[in-house]
Formats: C-alpha cells, structure tokens, sequence
C-alpha cells in the first residue's frame, strides 16, 4: 500500500516536471517517438552507472531487469555514443569565468572596485590577458565574439566594457538549451539527494512563494527579486573565486570539485 502511494506521488510529481520540458520539446519539432528513445538512454546509463551490484561489473541482464528493456534494445542503448556537445560546455564555462575575474581580480578593477574599461590589446591589465589568464587556451577573437552576442560587452574602438554581470547566451539556441538541461539536471539531482540523505546532510532548497500576490505589485518583485538575486549571486562568486586551486605552477596538488548554487523566478502570468 505504502509502494502505491509513493508511485501515485512520484507519478504526479514527474508530470509536473515534464509539463513545461514537452512544451519546449513541442515548440522545437520534437516528436513522443524521440522522446521515448533519448529517455531509454537515461535509463540505461542511470542503471549503468549508479544501480551496480558492489563486486561486480554491470551487465545487459542486469540493465534489462532494471529497467524493463530487453536485453537486445538494453545492449543497442548501451553501445550507442553519447551525443553530448562538450564545445559548448566549454563555452558556457569560460564565459562565465573570464566576467568573473573581470569582476572580482583586483587587476581588472578600479579604485571603486569597479570592471576597468580595458584595451583589448596592450600592457597588463588588457582584455587578451585576462582571456589567458581565466579561459585557457580560447582565442580572444573567439571570446570577444561570444561575449557580445551575449550583450555582455561594448566595444569602444580598441577598448572593451563590461556591460552585464553575468553571461547569458545571447542568440544561440544551442547555448541556452544546454543551460536548460545543465541547470535542470543539477535542481533534480539536489532533490533526489536530499529524498535519502539525512536532515543534517541535506543540501540547500529553498523558495518563498505566495498565492494571494496582488497582480499589479509582480513586476516590482521581480525587479526586487532581481537585484537581491544579483548581489547575492555576486557575493557567493567572489568567495569561490578566492577558494579556487592555486594557478599551474603551484606544487601544492589539491583535488578539484564542482559546486553551483542557482536561483529562479516564477509567476504564473503569461507574460
């Protein structure tokens, strides 16, 4: 009876979620039937990789006990390549850390702690050494172009300005789809750590909402909810920043980790 009930919950609560996700998937000309194959993919890799048996290595029978699949269509799955765009990965990520060292590395910044209005190329501080110095290997006529098809910059003759704090792609469909499924997957996966974990172990998931919201007062909160959500997203990057590893170079060998805190807005207005 308590299996019923937990199916009958988790079966209202994956409709919610796929509510909005077919709706993206219906606007883009995607049909159930590929659907219906990219989630076999899910299922299989998720068997794969996180529901082994300790002791031994994952199996097509195992897969196919877990997931329902044959084990012929749990074997084709399992072989197919992963269609990942990892260039676009990358290009979401050092985007993202070149405007926060133009932000928070006191060698971009003014005396009022603001982004200088740096030569794109000159004598440190410039645009191309801060390229180098937080996006690797990216040419910095690549990252020019990236960052003002987001809008996130000005050119002024031979001199570049930083006009947004944070990088949003800007035209390309591809980069903001990739933000849908990175920043989704990452809310669930909280969520689903926190279903098992114990209570002092659970992760950060919070939201404020309220039913009774005078429909004239939204865009006062969304703008409020907007800047707050800036400034506190700004003050959290400046301390990732300062518990980065040291640069190459350093002999002190620490193990890296991923983490990313994110906040949303919602109403149920269609506009």
């Amino acid at each position: 009876m308590e299996n019923q009930s937990l199916k009958l919950a988790l079966s209202k609560a994956v409709l919610k979620l796929l509510k909005p996700l077919v709706r993206i998937l219906l606007r883009n000309g995607v049909s159930y039937g590929e659907f219906a194959e990219w989630a076999k993919h899910a299922f299989v890799q998720a068997a794969n990789t996180e529901f082994t048996v300790p002791g031994r290595k994952p199996s097509v029978s195992h897969i196919s006990a877990l997931t329902g699949l044959t084990r012929k269509e749990s074997k084709r799955v399992l072989e197919l390549d992963e269609n990942g765009d990892q260039g676009v990965n990358e290009r979401y990520n050092r985007a993202t850390r070149v405007i926060a060292g133009w932000l928070n590395d006191t060698r971009y910044l003014n005396g009022d702690d603001q982004p200088l209005l740096l030569a794109i190329e000159s004598e440190r501080p410039s645009f191309t050494s801060l390229v180098r110095d937080y996006s690797g290997d990216v040419p910095v006529r690549a990252m020019l172009d990236v960052l003002s098809n987001a809008e996130a910059i000005q050119l002024k003759g031979d001199s570049v300005k930083l006009l947004k704090h944070a990088y949003l792609p800007g035209n390309d469909p591809v980069d903001i789809l990739n933000i849908l499924g990175t920043d989704s997957a990452e809310l669930v996966s909280t969520m689903d750590f926190n279903l098992t974990a114990a209570p002092e172990q659970r992760r950060f998931q919070r939201k404020v909402s309220n039913v009774s919201i005078e429909a004239s007062s939204l865009f006062e909160f969304r703008e409020l909810s907007r800047a707050k959500a800036q400034q506190l997203l700004e003050e959290l990057d400046i301390w990732l920043s300062q518990h980065e590893i040291t640069k190459k170079g350093s002999h002190d060998v620490k193990q890296s980790a991923y983490v990313s805190m994110g906040i949303y807005y919602y109403d149920n207005t269609i506009s």
